[in-house]
């Protein structure tokens, strides 16, 4: 397990000559195995901060470790390994391929690469694990969205990594199955010892959370204990 550590990280945007600051020096520290929510209204700096933290985008100054590593400046290879080894993503949008069963979808991430266990085997178990045992040769066309949003949580599980980055996976569900989908996530925070960092701008959600960030206009304002504590 990883703590990840951010520590002064602003990100700058330029467009039609005016600067946007996504992000204003925020420094916070999320520890292993725990379940934290990030919540605040659109353009708060919540998903950019995900993205960085999850090395899918740059910071334009301050550092990011995991654990007692730097990760600023690692070349493209080098942040590739970190994201297989350390994290797993899921998104508002699926990003499921419409080509390819639930049980190809959840492979994905382990095309090309070396593992110690069998990539078909765990690929079933996590179907199972989300409750899927009977869709591993239904394609998205044939899911429901929440359905779908569990392929997407099998397949960033994969390769059993040490953080799950969840940027508004319930945003594009109804509320019952949102609700659904948030307590899969923490039945796999306790079960698969995985911590999860899930942004959102549903305080109902956000309020069952052990660990709350609150942030707008790219700080954090508060951080607080959830109704889980």
């Amino acid at each position: 397990m990883e703590n990840i550590v951010v520590k002064n990280v602003s990100k700058h945007f330029k467009g039609d000559g005016v600067e946007y600051k996504a992000l204003s020096d925020v420094s916070i520290e999320f520890t292993k195995g725990e379940f934290v929510s990030i919540m605040g209204p659109s353009g708060s700096g919540k998903s950019t901060l995900l993205s960085i933290m999850g090395t899918l985008d740059q910071q334009t100054s301050g550092q990011i470790y995991f654990e007692d590593k730097l990760i600023n400046g690692l070349g493209l290879d080098e942040l590739a390994d970190i994201r297989f080894n350390n994290i797993g993503f899921v998104f508002q949008q699926f990003h499921l391929l419409a080509t390819l069963t639930a049980l190809e979808n959840v492979l994905i991430p382990l095309f090309n690469r070396t593992v110690n266990f069998n990539k078909k085997e765990r690929a079933i178990e996590l179907l199972n694990l989300v409750g899927l045992a009977d869709k591993l040769n239904s394609f998205p066309s044939q899911l429901s969205g929440g359905q779908q949003q569990r392929v997407a949580i099998a397949r960033a599980l994969i390769a059993r990594p040490d953080w799950i980055l969840a940027d508004e996976p319930t945003g594009n569900l109804d509320t019952n199955t949102g609700n659904t989908i948030f307590e899969l996530l923490q039945q796999l925070n306790r079960d698969e010892k995985c911590g999860v960092i899930f942004v959102t701008h549903d305080l109902l959600l956000a309020e069952k959370a052990e660990r709350i960030i609150e942030m707008k206009d790219g700080s954090i304002i508060k951080e607080r204990a959830g109704r889980t504590v």
